[in-house]
């Protein structure tokens, strides 16, 4: 096969390429790799509570924390609650995320 004209050989390459591109982009912003709409709930902490045992609880209990480090769990509760200490009190009220 010979190509005669060579620009617009090169311009239908271009074209071929940019619609090939325009389909991936349209297809990858349809995929959603998230398990659904993060919600909260309400913790009140109980006499004996930790951070850990809280962790430890939620690690096997709540899906959004499924295969995490205990450490990054009882992170992302300070984080979410703004502790800045680890010391909890009876009674104060901890936001937790959940799917």
């Amino acid at each position: 096969m010979r190509i005669i004209n060579i620009k617009k050989f090169i311009r239908g390459i271009g074209i071929i390429v940019f619609l090939i591109i325009l389909t991936i982009l349209i297809i990858g912003n349809n995929v959603s790799l998230s398990h659904g709409e993060l919600q909260y709930k309400d913790l009140y902490v109980a006499s004996g509570d930790t951070l850990w045992s809280i962790a430890t609880n939620e690690l096997n209990n709540n899906s959004n924390f499924r295969n995490h480090d205990i450490r990054e769990i009882i992170k992302e509760i300070k984080d979410i609650n703004n502790l800045n200490s680890s010391v909890l009190y009876v009674g104060q009220k901890l936001v937790i995320p959940m799917y």
